[in-house]
């Protein structure tokens, strides 16, 4: 059990889960809150952060906010100890944002293209644990995977379907999402790269 005092990590996943269902429902909310580049025009510059909260169906909400309460509760006895305990707050939130700007200044004059979800800052979060415990067993789809394996495998695949560009999935603010977190947390606390070059070179398995 952690010990903290107000944990962030789950209060973002009931924020998410009831806005989520929300938009699900409504359609004018989900049209309000999801990331539309026309409505950028308007000065509707919320949405940088707002289209994080909403997601395409329950499989897509399931699968971020389960990753995000694996790993976003261990990541923030991290960050909490910045921005007078609102660090990890603040990191996600960047997330979102950091993870979307790429793909805004692609199509920020195609109004037949819009995104949502939580994957990119739920992104930053996961590889920011990567650089604590890169050898870390993670199940994808109830399979052990270790997380420096896993972590490859995924911006791999995430390059190869964003050049296929067939896919309503943004995987471009996949792995945006995942260098923010890389280099946020770097910047932050650069002796994390010893650490994880440590980690990485005592493989477990040999």
């Amino acid at each position: 059990m952690l010990d903290l005092p107000f944990n962030h990590t789950v209060s973002l996943i009931l924020i998410t889960v009831v806005i989520s269902l929300l938009a699900l429902s409504r359609q004018n909310v989900m049209n309000r809150l999801i990331f539309w580049p026309p409505a950028m025009q308007r000065g509707q510059y919320d949405r940088f952060i707002t289209h994080g909260f909403v997601h395409a169906d329950g499989m897509h909400l399931l699968f971020n906010m389960i990753t995000l309460f694996f790993f976003g509760s261990i990541i923030e006895q991290f960050y909490r100890q910045y921005m007078y305990d609102l660090g990890f707050v603040l990191f996600y939130l960047g997330g979102l944002i950091a993870a979307i700007i790429p793909s805004y200044l692609k199509h920020k004059n195609d109004h037949r293209w819009a995104s949502l979800g939580a994957s990119g800052a739920v992104s930053a979060v996961l590889f920011a644990y990567i650089l604590f415990e890169p050898w870390k067993l993670i199940f994808v789809f109830f399979i052990p995977v270790p997380a420096i394996i896993f972590a490859v495998l995924y911006v791999a695949y995430s390059i190869w379907s964003a050049k296929r560009g067939n896919s309503h999935v943004n995987h471009s603010a996949h792995l945006w999402g995942a260098a923010y977190g890389i280099v946020m947390t770097l910047v932050i606390e650069p002796r994390l790269l010893g650490h994880f070059l440590t980690k990485l070179s005592q493989i477990p398995f040999f």
